[in-house]
């Protein structure tokens, strides 16, 4: 089992190309990786089969859905600064111990209340692993095209993974209740720990400065009031409590920015982050995979509650963007090389942009080539966008200071899978009780609606079955009333993705430099950092 690496062979690791026994240490970290993304995919899928067993609101199966990405959102720029100082490799193997565990813990929750918080546990074990697997490629294998090459297989692999794991979730579905989804990541989970303890080198460039500790809990409580004060703002009924988490995000975040500019070895490093080479590919990252995430998280949800597929089936229909990762990735890293930054995000935001129009169209009567199509389209932006994002973004930190890239590639995945979801989520509740509300009163049966049946019917698509379940005369038109609703619901969050894609498109035409440009600005990135 590799000890640690002396100083000669830290200087002769640098100079490698690629680490001894690269194989087993890629295919590890990618295991990691993996490890990570079936458990935060197997959320969605299971919610209906969730709301269905303890009659939960929208606003819950939410929670549910967030929490893993929340808790991962909310912790990867302390633990990637904690593993930076005290050893990537022993980081990542508590991490993946801690994955098995709240795993277990989820499968095992007796209320929603706690499954909400084994999955943000969940996410918190997963901010330990998966910004420490970019860390480690980054550390290990010098610049250029072979680090390029690896980020870009660890890419898409981690994405595969989150489209696989949808599917493996409804497969287990069709056979097992809803606690057997959580479970899938585990035989893997160990499988990895074996894998690192034997083969990762335990300490590769990594930093000697002291971890900057108050500006970590200042990070982790601001993320997660901002993270929270968006899904409460839109929520039905949470607007007065999502304006005090707003401000109490603003506040602390605010103290967090203070604290870096101020501290004498900040947690993370404002004169990196301020480098057009930094903040324009994490922005544009960000709403890539926020808008992938959100995407799934509605989709999943209309498939199986409008069109009436299965968990399995639904599962099934999101492949397609597993086949859109699989055909981009031999590209993204060649265009990267070749055009630079700004052209992989640009196509990667046009074809992104084409998914949300394919997604505009649903109805309940959609063909399933038109989800397919949407489906590969996403797989193959989020190829582009993240082989790109996570490559300059390393590229412009420097290596004892890694962490703070993989971190926040990290951050913008899950922060941006956290508030997408969370304000898509939001907004498919509103519109979902909205246009329930507006049935309900146009109906000629409304004065035989009760309050407390118009708040079930209003809470969400599994509560409003519940309603027909127990009133067996209207359950068709309860039913079909919930389709109507659900559907206006999930059109008003695809408009919203959509708007913001536009947004990172125009991030990335006047933030993102040119090809031209690129090398000189990630020089200039490395000179400052120094």
């Amino acid at each position: 089992m590799p000890d640690t690496v002396s100083s000669g062979s830290h200087v002769a690791l640098q100079e490698q190309a690629a680490p001894r026994g690269a194989g087993p240490i890629l295919a590890a970290l990618i295991l990691a990786a993996v490890v990570c993304k079936l458990n935060i995919a197997a959320g969605p899928v299971a919610l209906p089969a969730i709301g269905e067993v303890f009659g939960s609101s929208q606003a819950m199966l939410n929670l549910v859905s967030i929490g893993a990405p929340f808790g991962l959102a909310m912790s990867v720029l302390y633990f990637g600064a904690l593993a930076d100082r005290y050893g990537r490799k022993q980081v990542l193997t508590i991490g993946l111990v801690l994955i098995v565990v709240a795993s277990a813990l989820s499968a095992l929750a007796p209320t929603i209340e706690l499954l909400i918080l084994a999955r943000v546990f969940t996410g918190l074990a997963a901010g330990m692993v998966f910004p420490t697997t970019l860390a480690l490629i980054t550390a290990l294998w010098a610049d250029g095209a072979g680090r390029k090459k690896a980020i870009a297989l660890w890419g898409a692999v981690a994405g595969m993974a989150s489209i696989a794991g949808a599917v493996v979730a409804g497969a287990v579905l069709a056979f097992l209740p809803w606690s057997a989804s959580f479970l899938t990541s585990i035989p893997l989970a160990l499988i990895a720990i074996l894998i690192i303890v034997r083969s990762v080198p335990s300490h590769v460039k990594e930093s000697e400065e002291p971890v900057d500790h108050l500006g970590g809990v200042l990070s982790t409580l601001g993320i997660a009031a901002l993270v929270l004060s968006i899904g409460f703002c839109f929520a039905p009924g949470g607007t007065a409590v999502g304006v005090v988490l707003l401000i109490a995000a603003v506040v602390v975040l605010g103290l967090f920015a203070w604290r870096q500019v101020h501290a004498k070895n900040p947690l993370y490093d404002l004169r990196i982050a301020k480098q057009r080479m930094f903040w324009a590919p994490a922005i544009s990252g960000f709403i890539v995979f926020g808008s992938l995430s959100g995407a799934v998280f509605v989709s999943v949800q209309f498939m199986q509650n409008v069109l009436q597929y299965s968990a399995l089936q639904a599962g099934l229909a999101v492949l397609p963007a597993a086949l859109g990762l699989l055909i981009a990735a031999p590209f993204a890293a060649r265009i990267l090389v070749s055009k630079g930054t700004r052209s992989t995000m640009l196509l990667g935001y046009i074809l992104l942009a084409l998914a949300y129009i394919t997604m505009l169209l649903w109805r309940e009567d959609v063909p399933y080539w038109l989800i397919a199509v949407g489906f590969i389209l996403i797989g193959a932006a989020v190829s582009l966008v993240s082989t790109a994002s996570s490559s300059a973004l390393t590229s412009a930190t420097p290596v004892n200071r890694v962490g703070m890239a993989s971190g926040t590639t990290d951050l913008q995945n899950d922060l941006g899978a956290s508030i997408m979801q969370s304000l898509l989520g939001a907004v498919l509740a509103t519109g979902f009780a909205t246009a329930t509300a507006a049935l309900i009163s146009d109906s000629a049966r409304a004065s035989d609606v009760t309050n407390d049946m118009m708040l079930a019917l209003q809470s969400s698509f599994a509560a409003a079955a519940h309603v027909a379940t127990q009133n067996p005369d209207a359950a068709d038109h309860i039913l079909e009333g919930a389709r109507q609703a659900l559907i206006y619901g999930s059109f008003s969050a695809f408009l919203l993705g959509a708007g913001a894609v536009v947004l990172g498109f125009i991030v990335v035409i006047f933030a993102v430099p040119s090809h031209a440009k690129e090398r000189g600005a990630v020089a200039d990135n490395q000179a400052h950092a120094s």
